[in-house]
């Protein structure tokens, strides 16, 4: 079968990279499902794949795309066929810039009529939220969270859980305004960190304490200082690189952001109870499927319950698929961005 996607043919800028192009679809698996796509989410990873810094992204030319909304079409001989006509929310091992999308049973959840916005929002964002904080390494009571992107799309669902976990949300942004939107999802603090050092910030709100928990999508100089927040039984979850996307050296900003991170040396942080826990969901997509799954499950149950609410970045047409790429890059945008065919 024959489709339409948004094909990424080399790196550079959304309207260099991207063609809108007719693309062959593989054939169904005994497990796969077909979903025609009502919309499709953006994720910063999209960002990194677009500007070659993705190590993860399938070689151009390519479809990439996590998640769509959508109804199932078609399944392969060993799913059930009752499905078809359902509208669901799913994963997508890339290819989910398409109107049509390949997947496997394990990775869709049924939505009924939930708006596609919170709907994509749930998905990659609300599953990797929801995994770090409740399922690999559950927060507690009491406990002083740092969120770094606290305004972004992980970042807004992230405030919540932890609130819902009774920890102390500090959250970091780069604007009043995302300040604002974090206050009024229950963070305790926030940080602008273009008008403060944010680590100085961190010490005059925690005194003489230390961090317990830093949710970090950044890396680089900011993994160095988050190290050096965190106190004895504490946890960072690196999550993601994006001060790799400032670099414009190519190889050389590559061993510059690894250099700021600087090396951790197991043995040292046994002997300081810190632990470093680094989060991949196209990995825990490949190899444990069913707990995907399940924490998807479990974030729709919490909106349906009214315990957590999306924040919707914009709505954008498939014509307007380069604007969309370039408000999520230019890190003004809050929440999730939707693209609609």
């Amino acid at each position: 079968m024959k489709t339409e996607a948004f094909l990424l043919t080399k790196k550079g800028t959304a309207e260099e990279a991207f063609r809108l192009s007719e693309v062959a679809l593989p054939a169904l698996k005994e497990n796969d499902i077909l979903i025609a796509t009502e919309a499709f989410g953006l994720n910063y990873a999209d960002v990194m794949a677009r500007r070659g810094l993705y190590r993860e992204a399938p070689p151009f030319p390519c479809v990439i795309g996590y998640e769509v909304v959508g109804k199932i079409i078609e399944t392969g001989s060993s799913a059930d066929t009752s499905l078809i006509g359902k509208r669901v929310v799913a994963f997508t091992r890339f290819g989910g810039y398409a109107k049509h999308a390949v997947t496997t049973k394990d990775a869709i959840a049924e939505i009924g009529e939930m708006p596609v916005n919170d709907a994509l929002a749930l998905a990659t964002q609300g599953v990797t939220a929801y995994y770090m904080t409740n399922y690999i390494s559950p927060l507690r009571t009491g406990e002083h969270v740092l969120i770094h992107a606290a305004a972004g799309g992980v970042g807004t669902l992230l405030i919540q859980l932890a609130k819902h976990a009774g920890a102390i949300v500090i959250a970091k942004v780069s604007s009043k305004e995302k300040q604002e939107k974090c206050l009024s999802l229950g963070a305790d603090y926030t940080i602008n960190y273009r008008n403060e050092n944010y680590a100085q910030a961190v010490e005059r709100i925690i005194g003489s304490k230390k961090l317990d928990v830093s949710f970090n999508p950044i890396g680089g100089d900011t993994f160095k200082t988050d190290k050096q927040l965190l106190g004895f039984g504490s946890r960072i979850f690196l999550f993601g690189g994006s001060q790799l996307a400032e670099g414009k050296f190519g190889m050389l900003s590559q061993l510059n952001f690894l250099r700021k991170m600087g090396v951790s040396i197991p043995v040292f942080l046994m002997m300081q109870s810190k632990s470093l826990i680094g989060v991949n969901m196209l990995k825990i997509a490949d190899n444990k499927p069913l707990v995907l799954q399940w924490c998807m499950q479990e974030v729709i149950r919490l909106y349906h319950e009214g315990k957590l609410t999306t924040e919707n970045g914009g709505d954008f047409s498939y014509a307007e698929m380069h604007q969309a790429h370039n408000l999520l890059e230019s890190g003004k945008s809050i929440g999730k961005i939707a693209v609609h065919w």
